[in-house]
């Protein structure tokens, strides 16, 4: 049976959030799952903001999920949506993983799903029955969180997520190793072209994101040593924020590491957009042992600095997702959900 209700979230239209059609924007689409500690944590679950306001929101639904897993391990972790360029279709991907019951992450990381969950829709509202779509080749041990954003200098979605990767000779990926970012180019979210490593700094990172502003793009990601900064590694656990004029470029440059540390006690899952409103960057951080998303600011992207929000009031407890700007048609038909 397809499903029948939305989920949007992701990157803004390729005319990018400073556009002139910046304006048609009513308000925002909030996505994400709610954890591994409930039977139903590991769907997909969404809110909708109280008009152009991204620091209130209400869950629609009642905050069930609207969209479910049937395949792979039927969890749904980290879901991602994006618009198509012309705007006539949306593509929801999300990590095949489901940890509920489960406490074996390292399991997960040397046998998991190679595949993402794909779901598409033309109007937000109603969506195909999902498919799994493999991307990663046999040495990996894992795809998780990917996300997509299109490259209309190709005239496709680069997609990326990341993977710990084996040596060919090691089938039962025993030896030590780490995750990193690949990606790979799709046309369709059915095809994808052979995957490159995006970025691998030679430890592991996870959660990559991208906005783009003035033609530079800005990566966040998690860096995923440590526990909460401790020991010789002092950012571990936090956002690194990078940037680069070209988006597959394996050297990005570095704006500020340790974003969020003295704000929160460890962050994955960055979220990033700019203000339907105003010259206002939000920058969403996933505090996963503690309060679940916390919200950041700035007015200046290049600078790195990110003021915490204070008295936002986000749907539930929301985890790893992303926020996505919708027009008004698109606001008042979830509205009624």
């Amino acid at each position: 049976m397809a499903a029948v209700l939305l989920v949007v979230c992701g990157l803004l239209p390729p005319a990018g959030p400073a556009s002139a059609a910046s304006h048609r924007y009513a308000g925002y689409l909030f996505v994400s799952f709610t954890g591994e500690n409930t039977a139903d944590g590991e769907q997909v679950h969404f809110g909708l903001s109280q008009g152009n306001d991204p620091l209130r929101w209400r869950e629609l639904g009642g905050w069930a999920p609207v969209l479910r897993s049937t395949l792979g391990t039927k969890g749904i972790r980290d879901p991602f949506v994006i618009r198509s360029p012309r705007g006539d279709r949306f593509y929801l991907i999300a990590t095949d993983l489901r940890m509920y019951g489960r406490d074996d992450w390292d399991q997960t990381t040397r046998h998991g799903s190679r595949s993402m969950v794909v779901w598409e829709s033309k109007d937000l509202l109603r969506w195909s029955e999902p498919r799994l779509v493999q991307v990663a080749p046999e040495t990996a041990g894992n795809v998780w969180a990917p996300e997509a954003f299109y490259d209309p200098a190709r005239g496709a979605y680069v997609v990326f997520w990341a993977s710990t990767l084996y040596p060919a000779d090691d089938p039962g990926h025993t030896t030590k190793s780490h995750n990193r970012m690949l990606y790979a180019t799709t046309k369709d979210f059915r095809t994808f072209s052979e995957p490159k490593t995006w970025f691998d700094p030679g430890h592991s990172v996870i959660d990559s994101t991208v906005v783009e502003h003035d033609g530079v793009y800005h990566r966040f990601s998690q860096d995923d040593r440590g526990v909460g900064g401790g020991g010789s590694t002092p950012c571990g656990r936090y956002i690194t924020q990078e940037k680069s004029t070209t988006l597959t470029s394996p050297g990005y440059s570095l704006v500020k590491e340790c974003v969020g540390k003295d704000a929160i006690v460890g962050g994955e899952g960055p979220l990033v957009f700019r203000s339907n409103t105003e010259k206002r960057w939000y920058l969403f951080i996933d505090e996963y042992g503690g309060r679940g998303y916390r919200p950041f600011e700035t007015t200046d992207l290049d600078s790195g600095d990110w003021r915490p929000v204070a008295d936002a009031q986000l749907p539930g407890k929301p985890r790893h997702g992303t926020v996505l700007p919708v027009t008004r048609a698109e606001y008042n038909r979830l509205a009624r959900i």
